[in-house]
């Protein structure tokens, strides 16, 4: 028996409408474009389709979910985010073509909550109308483990600038970003231990930056680059949240871009699932069809039993967010 996923008539409307944009519009387009490929004239085509489709995004009042109504968003709130990040990852072009692709959604969360109004004029605002990428660099080779308590990349104040070394990796959209979002330590024997670290802007392209590479894994590369950052001077004005802050505004960025990323893996397992089914409706072999085996039945059922139990456990914190528990 499946379990309920109603959502209220607000969050229904905008899903179903987001739903038909992915199905009618971006899926075509997104066919239509060889994106393995992977030369120059290819990434050209990606772009170009993606603008078009962001104009119809626009169109359809489906631009900027994530975003207030006075940034040009739809305002709208967690469990609706949810919902509409699992219908836009249906499709690879789907985030993009709404603007509330990672790592920038999560960025635009950021400034908007964290940064001055200078800063948020400089940064927000071409983000919010698409005219800027950007990436958050935190992750570091040399540190394992989840503690950013850990991190070895350091900055040190001199005058009104900061000097900057250190080594990143896995920065997700570091190639083409016009600014990065970037974590160093300013306090190394700061007490607490989550107040040692600092969150700069840092525009890009920029001669103490070096985008080394973009690190591959079993799936190809996808832009998750290693850094190397070499004697980078900020400008004591880009740092953002204040200094010693750089932890809690990690925490904070990546409480509603969590809840995206789980939903949008959650919308592709469901199509999955839904191309499971469906072959297994389809196929004859063996004098019956593969969903009347009960061998593939079993696997159908407990591939939807986890589907369900990740959705339900995603959609749940979506509540609790929403309703400040």
């Amino acid at each position: 028996m499946a379990i309920d996923f109603t959502f209220p008539p607000d969050v229904e409307t905008i899903r179903a409408k987001v739903r038909d944009f992915m199905t009618n519009v971006v899926k075509p387009a997104e066919a239509a474009v060889d994106v393995d490929r992977g030369d120059p004239s290819s990434r050209s085509e990606i772009i170009r389709t993606i603008l078009k489709l962001r104009e119809e995004a626009k169109a359809r009042g489906l631009w900027l979910p994530q975003m207030p109504p006075e940034w040009g968003g739809l305002g709208l709130g967690p469990t609706a985010i949810a919902a509409v990040s699992a219908e836009a990852a249906r499709t690879a072009f789907g985030p993009f073509a709404m603007n509330c692709q990672a790592p920038d959604e999560g960025n635009m969360h950021t400034l908007l909550h964290f940064g001055t109004p200078e800063q948020k004029e400089r940064y927000l605002r071409p983000l919010c109308e698409g005219r800027a990428r950007s990436c958050f660099a935190m992750t570091e080779p040399e540190v394992a483990g989840s503690d950013p308590t850990l991190i070895q990349t350091l900055a040190i104040r001199d005058g009104d600038d900061w000097v900057i070394n250190g080594h990143k990796w896995f920065i997700s959209g570091a190639r083409g970003a016009q600014f990065a979002i970037l974590i160093a330590r300013t306090d190394p024997d700061a007490d607490p231990p989550q107040a040692r670290n600092s969150a700069f802007i840092v525009d890009l392209p920029n001669e103490g930056w070096d985008n080394v590479r973009d690190v591959e894994t079993m799936s190809g590369g996808h832009n998750h680059c290693e850094i190397r950052i070499t004697n980078l001077r900020v400008a004591h004005t880009n740092i953002l949240g204040g200094q010693g802050n750089g932890h809690r505004l990690g925490q904070v960025r990546l409480g509603p871009a969590r809840l995206a990323h789980c939903m949008r893996w959650i919308g592709q397992i469901e199509m999955a699932l839904e191309m499971l089914i469906d072959r297994a409706t389809k196929r004859f072999a063996h004098g019956s069809m593969l969903s009347e085996k009960q061998g593939i039945q079993w696997k159908i059922s407990e591939s939807s039993m986890e589907l369900y139990a990740a959705k339900l456990m995603v959609l749940h914190a979506a509540y609790l967010i929403e309703h400040g528990k």
